[in-house]
């Protein structure tokens, strides 16, 4: 994407060097208000909060990165795994956001929010986790195409070859609709201009091969933190700042058990969930899901989008 085309959706593209190059949107917002950072999942980008993002802008100082293998962030020789890329996420709030932050984390991207909040608890007041990605209980159905493209990306040698293979039979256009549609997601619902970006972002990648590389990766980084969930469970007990989790009742990358899970554990946490909503409520249902993170500032996260603040 570029910065002419970020123009529809309220932002400006640019570019940190954060150890590499490291693409994010700036969506603007009033200079006094708490500054939030969005952080994609596996296989995600910017994109995933164009919808919701001019949204949260009229409150909140918004921005939003590519982690390194994703997005308009290529590898560039970098890790993918999940504590590579917390470190980088502790880096662009250092130096590009400003901290504190709170930080809005869907998928993989709530994982990593979790663990920077954990670990640097200085940098963050409050987390917006949106279907996270969490530990499994212990009876849960999984999905069997989530199951079967995991197993893939266990295999070694295996994952990178399917990715690419599997684009060179679909094609771009129909690998990212079968994506939306598996994290919930009808594409014809969503303004045609996402879908189309959506394209030219696959299309538009120079090292192809590192970002299949970096994103299988980052699939068994995660699998990895969920499969001995003893540091993960022990970040989450530890967080000292408001949470609110919102979670998808028809998610099929991350069963809404896991989340229920998790919301018992942590009866402070405030708990949403949305029985129409898939992986991704934040494309599904924009306005629905920046009405709630708004009231969540105003009211359980208040404290947090105060510390955030551009005075603060």
């Amino acid at each position: 994407m570029t910065t002419d085309r970020l123009v529809r959706w309220g932002g400006r593209g640019g570019v940190a060097d954060l150890g590499g190059p490291v693409h994010h949107v700036d969506f603007g917002g009033p200079a006094d208000g708490p500054r939030l950072v969005l952080v994609h999942g596996l296989g995600g980008s910017h994109l995933n909060w164009c919808l919701a993002a001019p949204g949260l802008a009229r409150r909140a100082r918004v921005r939003a990165l590519d982690l390194p293998g994703f997005g308009r962030t290529e590898p560039a020789g970098r890790s993918a795994a999940i504590a590579a890329n917390t470190a980088v996420l502790e880096r662009f709030v250092r130096e590009v956001a400003g901290a504190p932050v709170v930080l809005v984390g869907n998928s993989m991207g709530g994982m990593i929010s979790i663990l920077l909040a954990a670990r640097a608890p200085e940098l963050v007041t409050g987390l917006v986790l949106v279907d996270p990605a969490l530990p499994p209980t212990r009876v849960q159905r999984v999905d069997p195409v989530v199951a079967l493209r995991f197993a893939l990306f266990a295999l070694p040698g295996v994952g990178a070859r399917s990715i690419a293979l599997r684009r060179r039979r679909l094609g771009s256009r129909a690998v990212v609709e079968q994506t939306m549609r598996l994290c919930g997601v009808d594409p014809a619902q969503v303004p045609p201009e996402l879908v189309e970006e959506s394209v030219a972002l696959v299309d538009g990648r120079r090292d192809v091969a590192a970002m299949d590389r970096a994103f299988v990766t980052a699939a068994r980084s995660l699998l990895a933190v969920t499969a001995d969930p003893r540091r993960y469970r022990a970040a989450m007990d530890d967080l000292a700042v408001p949470v609110l989790l919102l979670h998808g009742e028809r998610d099929r990358l991350v069963p809404v058990g896991s989340a229920r899970a998790a919301a018992r554990a942590h009866p402070g946490w405030r708990a949403e969930f949305w029985a129409d909503a898939g992986h991704v409520p934040q494309i599904q249902l924009p306005d629905r899901f920046t009405r709630l993170v708004l009231d969540w500032l105003d009211t359980d996260g208040a404290a947090a989008a105060a510390r955030a603040g551009g005075g603060g």
